[in-house]
């Protein structure tokens, strides 16, 4: 009898959907590998066009994201933050990028991004910052209260 409250309580509890948004491909993988074995179904996109289509189909409770997915001067990141927000304000969003300006942390965050982080930063640390967000109430919740 034990053993069957055992089975259905881990079967109630899905694993949170995580979105890694780089196009380096080691972080993608280093990042899956991780935070899978921190209890996350991640999925990974090194691309705008494949970004989108995942965000479109599938309800992540966190998305990580570089801001530049090219090698082009326009930063494909806040275009990825400002969609997730029209799909989902629930989505926690941490952008790790190495490209971390002041000027772009704030426009980042104006745009809806939760959490600013600069490359290098180890996997544990990045972990932190979301368990941090995911504890926390919705900070656009707050705003319309």
């Amino acid at each position: 009898m034990w053993i069957g409250r055992d089975d259905s309580s881990s079967a109630e509890a899905p694993r949170p959907r995580l979105l890694v948004v780089d196009d380096e491909e080691s972080i993608c993988f280093s990042m899956s590998e991780y935070f899978s074995l921190q209890g996350f179904r991640v999925d990974t996109a090194s691309e705008w066009e494949e970004a989108e289509k995942l965000i479109e189909a599938t309800e992540y409770k966190v998305v990580i994201q570089d801001l530049r997915l090219t090698t082009t001067r326009n930063p494909d990141g806040l275009e990825i933050i400002r969609h997730i927000r029209d799909h989902n304000s629930q989505t926690k969003i941490v952008v790790l990028t190495a490209y971390g300006s002041s000027e772009m942390e704030d426009e980042a965050r104006r745009c809806g991004a939760d959490a600013f982080l600069r490359k290098p930063k180890p996997l544990s640390q990045v972990a932190q910052v979301i368990q941090g967000l995911l504890e926390s109430p919705s900070k656009h919740a707050t705003h319309l209260a």
